[in-house]
């Protein structure tokens, strides 16, 4: 008989030891790297990438090619006839065919504005989807914590029916040899059927959070995990670390870019070009014969008034930096505030805790005192229900408020941006 006994202890510590377990650090992990958002990150890469392949051409000659064929109702005459000299008329029909190329020899720095702008987009949109995933982490929170709380009512709920299938062990051989009345077990009987009844709704509630939690991280779990307690450290510094303070510096940076950007728009530009063609008439006029010719060449192009455009545009993008200051000047309003409340909210769970265990040691005694009286037929059965329930919920209290310490400590973290 020992040896079954010891058998089965050591199949109990192998199974809880084997069981699987799950961490909140995981948790968040599987979100950065399963939440469907993520890949908008390396969409954003690839899409600035082609951007930037397009706005270098900007660089490269270009080649193009035009033909066309005419007829017209008049053309150029000599007005006045020369002596033995026959000019003749342009024909009506003409035909022309070319090939030209231009080169970009200096666009004023308008190319490499382009990119910088384009760069500085593509980080504050990265790091856009940073934010939204850090916050997902709330989320994560709300439901861990929640699952938590309800593992550990369970494993409680689990002790209470232990010590009361104990106790209706000893009713009943108190009813056997007639020290208690025949009721006294029933009501034991009806408290064990209600725990029951309190395991299903546990375990309904939990796995619908598992459910939700396994979406939300892309990460199947099973309905039987084991959800581990954070180690959340004290440190209660209020410096703020969030990436939102990142976005708005790169907002700014993109503003800026953008304000280079419409300063290159109105630079000088210098562009070499050449054309060459075949057709009737060709350069020459006079000439009424198909013809080869050629031109080279340069251009430039210099906007030196755009009725203030320019100066209005850096206006508006003054404007829009002033409106992400205050912006960000808000969330650090709000942001502080949210550190305060937590602080608040972790002093007062914290001095619940003491409280909680000073009720429990003052339980326990009442209820050893009642199980006692029970045995000796002093006190009904549904006396000690109630202060074995009384037990339970102190013990439930306590638990609870450790685990929402653990939150509050966790979202406290979480705000200030570790």
């Amino acid at each position: 008989m020992k040896k079954i006994s010891t058998f089965l202890i050591l199949f109990i510590a192998l199974s809880s030891y084997s069981q699987e377990k799950l961490s909140l650090e995981e948790c968040y992990n599987s979100v950065y790297k399963n939440y469907p958002l993520v890949k908008q990150k390396e969409l954003f890469a690839k899409q600035n990438e082609l951007d930037a392949e397009i706005i270098k051409t900007g660089k490269l000659p270009t080649l193009d090619f035009s033909a066309q064929a005419t007829y017209q109702s008049d053309v150029v005459e000599l007005p006045i006839s020369i002596p033995n000299i026959e000019i003749e008329s342009p024909n009506k029909d003409q035909y022309k065919a070319a090939v030209s190329v231009n080169q970009l020899i200096y666009g004023g720095g308008l190319i490499d504005a382009n990119l910088d702008a384009k760069s500085a987009t593509l980080k504050t949109r990265q790091k856009q989807v940073e934010v939204s995933l850090y916050q997902l982490k709330e989320q994560v929170n709300n439901l861990y914590f929640s699952i938590l709380i309800l593992q550990e009512k369970k494993a409680l709920l689990t002790a209470k029916k232990t010590q009361l299938e104990a106790t209706l062990k000893e009713v009943k051989a108190g009813i056997k040899f007639g020290m208690l009345l025949p009721t006294s077990d029933s009501v034991l009987e009806a408290e064990l059927i209600k725990i029951q009844q309190q395991f299903t709704e546990i375990d309904f509630t939990k796995n619908t959070l598992i459910e939700t939690l396994s979406r939300l991280i892309g990460q199947n779990i099973s309905t039987t995990i084991i959800l581990t307690n954070p180690e959340i450290s004290s440190s209660l510094k209020t410096e703020i670390n969030r990436p939102e303070l990142d976005l708005f510096q790169l907002q700014k940076e993109q503003i800026e870019a953008s304000e280079q950007l419409i300063l290159k728009k109105n630079s000088p530009k210098l562009v070499g070009f050449a054309t060459g063609g075949y057709g009737n008439p060709g350069l020459n006029m006079l000439d009424n014969s198909f013809q080869t010719y050629y031109m080279a060449g340069l251009k430039l192009n210099w906007t030196i008034f755009d009725w203030n455009s320019s100066k209005k545009e850096r206006k508006s993008l003054q404007v829009n930096k002033e409106i992400i200051e205050s912006q960000q000047e808000i969330f650090n309003l709000n942001t502080n505030i949210e550190l305060n409340n937590h602080l608040s909210e972790m002093n007062k769970i914290s001095n619940f805790i003491e409280d909680d265990k000073s009720i429990i040691d003052l339980r326990k005694k009442v209820l050893k005192s009642a199980k006692s009286q029970l045995k000796n037929g002093v006190i009904t059965s549904s006396a000690y229900i109630t202060e074995l329930t009384n037990l339970f919920e102190a013990e439930t209290n306590l638990s609870t408020h450790k685990i929402q310490l653990l939150l509050a400590k966790s979202n406290y973290k979480l705000t200030k941006g570790n």
